[in-house]
């Protein structure tokens, strides 16, 4: 079990993944994060909605969703904070991480 030290969501998040949660009825389910090679930057977020956390997942639970990220992944978000915009342009799920040395202009990927 971690704390929002490591990962934490706005209310906006919280909100949107509760829906997500919901439509897929798995209203007790978890949102994972990773972390993988990738991208234009050299790594990338993968976010996907899941039933529970798998063996070894560090959990948090922040805007009342619960939040998994597996130990390696953990190392390159924590302290990040994971924001929702509903906008017609650049609009999404935003990660703000003070570990990414650079990021790319499309916001998809970034180094550590």
């Amino acid at each position: 079990m971690g704390d929002e030290r490591l990962i934490k969501l706005t209310a906006s998040a919280g909100q949107k993944v509760n829906s997500l949660l919901t439509k897929q009825g798995r209203p007790q389910g978890v949102l994972r994060v990773a972390v993988i090679g990738g991208g234009c930057s050299g790594l990338q977020y993968k976010m996907d909605l899941q039933d529970a956390p798998a063996h070894r997942d560090i959990m948090v639970e922040s805007a009342g969703i619960r939040i998994v990220v597996d130990p390696k992944s953990a190392l390159y978000v924590t302290g990040s904070e994971l924001d929702f915009v509903d906008a017609l342009q650049d609009g999404g799920f935003k990660v703000n991480n003070p570990n990414a040395a650079t990021s790319c202009s499309c916001g998809e990927s970034f180094s550590a």
